[in-house]
Formats: structure tokens, sequence, C-alpha cells
């Protein structure tokens, strides 16, 4: 395109918050707060995604004399983990062969499995040059490194099939979510179960908070940093269980909170006036994410009350569209979560290697939609 080119950033201090959030607008989705200024720049600032912790900021910034019109997150990472989408089997194959994998290059907003665009265009502006001008200019810089490959882990469908054929590879996955059929309350969304499964899920409804639990539900100024204090422990407690060690720091959500707090969603749960639990969730126009949960009591089904039920909950009285709760987890069907696609590609810079990775994706691809379509036909719905 006349006139236009491209620089790399190796931190968001390089570029103003207005010329970032400008690119992150999407016509079909609105304002997606992962992608935010204010969201990307808490991962830097707090040292979570930082050169120090894998994750080297390589953003491709796409500009018109002055005026930036694309943008495409990117990093240059030595590792593979907080991606979920995972490529650890093709790592130790390539170090078996005698390669070095890493590092590679990654396009994708650390540590948040959520379906979002990775190549940012300014609105006013031909989209699709300029997703190509990104993805070029992408693969440049990826030769240019020597890297073994680029992964873009998240994209939107238009853009998975628009990598395509840009010589990536595309993988297929899934999540569960659940969707909002104009439900009016709680209860009319239960009226669309089968019977055996609205009588479970009233069940742990009530067995959840039996112990004398209290839920608080806090967004914008409600939410203290004595709240972040709490909820912070319940991060770290299913953090160091689940990863090993956290991938966010305490000042991370003190800087989401001061940034972005209308955009947060806080459920707590309080016993004998003291906190216990808790989950945070993130807004955007349509839809809430369910983030991180955590715990320091046991108590049977409250897990499901606090990811599942209260997010339901919240998306029918806010008229939101859809609850995602994160990755993994078949537990969440019987609760009205349905599979749904996700979405990540794959360029790799030696052919031999693209071959048998491409081939592998390709069985990966069939075991998957048999998967979907089996858990499809456990639905929790009523049979019509």
């Amino acid at each position: 395109m006349s006139g236009l080119q491209s620089r790399i950033i190796k931190s968001l201090s390089d570029i103003s918050e207005n010329d970032w959030n400008a690119c992150c607008f999407n016509e079909h989705t609105g304002h997606n707060p992962f992608l935010s200024y204010a969201f990307m720049n808490a991962l830097e600032k707090s040292g979570s995604a930082t050169a120090k912790t894998g994750w080297m900021a390589q953003h491709i910034i796409a500009h018109q004399g002055v005026e930036i019109i694309g943008i495409m997150p990117l990093y240059l990472k030595n590792h593979s983990q907080g991606e979920y989408v995972f490529d650890h089997s093709w790592a130790n194959a390539y170090h078996a062969a005698g390669g070095q994998y890493y590092p590679k290059l990654q396009s994708s907003v650390p540590f948040t499995p959520v379906t979002s665009p990775r190549l940012l265009v300014r609105p006013d502006q031909d989209t699709r040059k300029i997703q190509e001008y990104l993805l070029d200019a992408a693969i440049v810089h990826a030769e240019n490194l020597g890297v073994s490959s680029l992964h873009v882990t998240f994209p939107e469908k238009n853009e998975w099939e628009l990598m395509n054929e840009k010589s990536f590879l595309k993988r297929l996955d899934q999540q569960y979510h659940w969707v909002n059929q104009d439900y009016c309350s709680f209860d009319d969304f239960l009226m669309a179960l089968s019977s055996r499964k609205r009588r479970n899920i009233r069940k742990e409804r009530k067995q959840a908070v039996s112990d004398n639990i209290d839920i608080e539900i806090l967004s914008g100024n409600d939410i203290t940093e004595h709240h972040w204090d709490h909820y912070f422990s319940f991060y770290l407690d299913t953090a160091n269980r689940k990863w090993g060690q956290p991938y966010l720091n305490r000042l991370f959500f003190s800087l989401l909170g001061e940034k972005i707090s209308d955009r947060i969603v806080l459920i707590m749960c309080k016993r004998q006036n003291r906190y216990i639990a808790g989950a945070l969730n993130l807004l955007s126009d349509d839809t809430l994410y369910g983030r991180y949960w955590g715990a320091i009591e046991d108590h049977r089904y409250l897990h499901f009350e606090i990811c599942y039920y209260q997010a339901i909950e919240y998306a029918i009285k806010h008229g939101l569209k859809k609850v995602e709760a994160g990755a993994q987890g078949e537990h969440k069907l019987a609760r009205g979560y349905m599979p749904t696609p996700t979405y990540s590609n794959h360029w790799i810079q030696n052919t031999s290697f693209r071959d048998a990775v491409s081939h592998y994706l390709d069985h990966e691809k069939e075991i998957v939609a048999q998967n979907t379509e089996i858990l499809s036909s456990l639905a929790p719905f009523k049979k019509t």
C-alpha cells in the first residue's frame, strides 16, 4: 500500500494509549477489554509479561505518515507457558530432530485464552489490506530473526481463514460458552433445560451457599485495594496448585482496577464476615469473560455457583449475549455451557517440520470435530 510502513515497538510506552485503542475497536464485538491499552500495559508495567518472564514485546505497528492505522500484538518467547494452545510436543520433536524451537514469535494476549482480533485495524481503514500488510510484516520479522515459528492464538474466524491464505497452518480447538437466548431470568434459563438438569442445578446452588455464605458482586469504584488483597490470596492458591507458580502479580490487579474498573465484575464470597473465595470477570460490550477463581475454604459446588451460575445470572440481568468461562472443562456442559470452536494459526519456517505438523493438525481437527459432535448431543437442554 502506498506510503504504508511498519516498525517494531518493544514497549507500550512507545505508543500512545489513544493510538493503540483507536485500532482496537471491532465492528462486530465492540470494545474488548483484553486488547485495551490498559490491560496490555498492566501486564507489562506490573512485570507479569516482560522479557524477564519470557514475553519480549515485538508489537508490529503499521503507520501511514504519522498516523497509526494497524497493530499486531506480538511477543518473542523462550517457552510455551501461558498460551492455552499447546505446542510442547512440537518443541520436543523439533529439538529431537536437532533443531532449536525457541525462541518463537507469539501473537496473543498473554495468559488470556479469549477469542479476539489479532490484526487490529482502525475502523476508517481498508481492513483486509492492512491485515494482510501486518501478516506480511510479521513473516518478514520472523525470517529476519531466524525463529522456528510464528503462532497466532485465539484469533477471530475471519482472521484464521485469512492467515491460511498466507501460509499459516490452521488449528482447531474448543471451549465452552453460554449463550443468552433472550432469557428474562435465571429461572427462565432453567426452564430450557431437562427436568433432571434443572433439579441438579437448583440443588447445587442451594448447597453452595448452605454454610451461611454471602455473595457480593462488585464493579467500578466499589472495588477497593482491600478487595484486591483478599482476591489475590485466592488467585495465588489456585495458581500455585494449577501452574506451579502464578503468572500475574499483585500490582497487575491494582493497575487493572485503577484503569478499567468499569469493565470488571468481581464476585466475592464471605463466611462469618470473612472473605473466603472470589472470581474475576471482565466485560466487553456484549460478553462476560470469567478469568480467575480461587478459594481458601472448600465448599461443595461453590466454584460452580461463583464461576458459572452467578455469571449467567449477571449476563441475563444486564442483557449480555454470552458468558465465556475460560479454557477447558467438560463439567461446564451440564451447566448450560456449550462446546464452541476456537482457532489458532501457525507459520513454521522449516518445510519438513511444517509438513509433519500439517498432517498432525489434519488428524487433530477430525478428533476435535467428533468430540464436539458427541458433546453437543449431551447438551442439558430439552430435546426438540
